[in-house]
């Protein structure tokens, strides 16, 4: 069977090659055509076009990008019908896919009435709509509900507390499939041998860092920054970052996580003169010999806490105090990050809008290492966190998948066959 899948960053890259592996393993004539990555255009199939041509994120950097962007989704719609897939698999990027969604949906219906089915007879013309790892619509714009249940023909969750927020509010069935990022760092931390992050990179190889274990070991420590995989949100809050950790320099190593669609020229003025290094394609190895974090709020917050490192979420946004009145009055939810989220209460602090300051982010770093309770604290929490990802995940088959690609990547193919 052929599959579209449509992805709109790094990690839904990621997310949806291990996805299109899970379906080869179910489908073994899989085709697979789509927008996306590096990842996926290793497991094969035709790239259309890369995420990082549609990776554009707040309203300035949208709005001067908005021809690329209507261009993109005009090839994308026109790509889609030519090549006539069985499913598309929508991979988060709510603003972009939702529209692709409501497009197929309208072209069903419009192939429907040319060619009505008898009675009982398949699911109608056209592609099943698939959507991956959910739109985040409890947190704000709540109403895209709406085009979800009319354009959206099974929706696969990643997190346990989409659950109640579809089924039981909005009436809308769902399938929690387990959590993509939980299966990642599993399998990274088996026992296997795994690149150093200092290999290749320009790390201390002098003063080597401590082994993977969560970063109480002896050696030379590390703080690492994980400002994100957008430019916007790296050039908003690594300076920060970097300053913050900077008094921390005579006993830590300070190691950049770099974004792999983000150019190393786009990281050297931020990082020219400072005691930072810079690494690429190395988040995991680098996490899994961290001793503390300083966190863009996204994927990378639950990776850190699945990597037991004690972590400072920190997001610089503009009008602070408006963007803090708005999150009081507007947003629907009590937490930016996907560990509070998770653990419904809060474990990591947040330091966003009003409170994203280079002293308080210092200070909160200086709570969280060893020999502090704050950091003993977190850690026993992360556990709890751990524990809510392994709800009841929809297995879908007599045999129990072990990874949330191949749960997701069952239901897929059982229910293309069904049609």
């Amino acid at each position: 069977m052929k599959y579209y899948l449509i992805v709109g960053e790094a990690s839904g890259d990621l997310h949806a090659s291990h996805l299109m592996r899970a379906i080869q393993k179910e489908d073994a004539a899989a085709e697979f055509r789509f927008f996306g990555g590096d990842l996926m255009q290793a497991v094969g199939g035709t790239l259309v076009r890369h995420y990082k041509d549609l990776a554009y994120m707040g309203f300035i950097p949208v709005l001067l990008h908005l021809p690329t962007i209507f261009r993109n989704m005009s090839f994308c719609k026109r790509d889609i019908t030519a090549w006539q897939p069985d499913c598309v698999i929508l991979v988060d990027y709510p603003g972009f896919n939702l529209k692709i969604a409501k497009f197929l949906h309208k072209e069903k219906q419009r192939l429907a009435s040319q060619t009505p089915l008898p009675a009982g007879e398949g699911q109608g013309v056209g592609p099943q709509i698939f959507y991956y790892i959910s739109p985040k619509i409890w947190a704000w714009k709540e109403w895209r509900i709406k085009s979800i249940r009319r354009y959206v023909d099974q929706l696969f969750s990643i997190l346990p507390f989409e659950v109640d927020f579809f089924e039981k509010k909005h009436h809308y069935p769902i399938h929690y499939v387990g959590n993509p990022t939980a299966d990642e760092v599993r399998a990274f931390l088996q026992p296997t041998p795994n690149p150093s992050p200092r290999e290749g990179n320009q790390v201390d190889s002098e003063n080597p860092s401590p082994l993977p274990s969560g970063g109480d070991g002896g050696g030379s420590p590390i703080i690492a920054l994980l400002a994100g995989s957008r430019r916007q949100e790296i050039k908003d809050n690594l300076p920060a970052m970097i300053e913050a950790a900077e008094p921390f320099a005579d006993e830590y190593q300070l190691v950049v996580a770099g974004a792999p669609s983000i150019d190393d020229d786009f990281y050297a003025p931020f990082i020219e003169g400072k005691p930072v290094t810079l690494v690429k394609n190395q988040t995991y190895p680098l996490l899994a010999q961290a001793t503390a974090a300083l966190v863009t709020s996204g994927t990378a917050t639950l990776e850190t806490a699945l990597f037991n490192v004690p972590q400072v979420v920190c997001y610089k946004t503009p009008v602070p105090r408006l963007v803090r009145l708005a999150f009081k009055l507007f947003i629907k939810c009590k937490y930016i990050s996907l560990v509070n989220l998770i653990a419904d209460r809060e474990v990591v602090k947040e330091l966003f809008a009003d409170r994203f300051s280079v002293e308080n982010i210092r200070n909160e770093l200086r709570r969280l290492l060893p020999g502090h309770d704050a950091r003993t604290t977190m850690l026993f929490d992360y556990r709890d966190v751990e524990k809510r990802l392994s709800a009841d995940i929809t297995a879908g088959t007599s045999v129990e998948p072990t990874t949330a690609a191949e749960t997701a990547a069952r239901l897929m193919v059982k229910s293309l066959r069904r049609a």
